[in-house]
């Protein structure tokens, strides 16, 4: 059995989280408040230990002017987190977009980090049923 799959939605203000642990079944986890840079990777690698993730899947606006610089940021903060699994990277064109929509009407926007914990199921999401298209 492979180890849990965790999504980020890598934000200056936030860090969303979502976990894949096999069923199908994608869960937002709670979001990182990020303060600084040691303390959120800190934060993010306890999570990452807490499921025993083996794959980390990273959304970054690919095929926009602004790609290379998020994979080195994210390359970056990954170095910080030390960690040893592998790194996947995932489109995230318009997921907090589609974050929002989903959130319309449910609760009132609030700036707690489910939207970005919502665009990492999203981002996750994505990048299972791309692997599942591959096979």
């Amino acid at each position: 059995m492979m180890g849990a799959i965790i999504a980020i939605d890598l934000g200056l203000k936030r860090i969303g989280l979502a976990l894949y642990a096999g069923a199908g079944i994608v869960t937002p986890l709670m979001a990182i408040e990020r303060k600084n840079r040691n303390q959120a990777a800190n934060d993010v690698k306890k999570v990452l230990n807490e499921y025993e993730a083996t794959t980390v899947v990273v959304g970054i606006p690919m095929g926009s002017t602004t790609e290379d610089e998020m994979r080195r940021r994210v390359n970056h903060f990954m170095n910080l987190v030390e960690f040893a699994g592998e790194i996947a990277y995932q489109d995230e064109s318009y997921s907090s977009q589609e974050a929002e929509a989903l959130m319309k009407g449910e609760i009132r926007y609030k700036r707690d980090g489910r939207i970005d914990s919502l665009s990492a199921k999203i981002i996750l999401e994505r990048y299972l049923g791309q692997l599942k298209n591959s096979l």
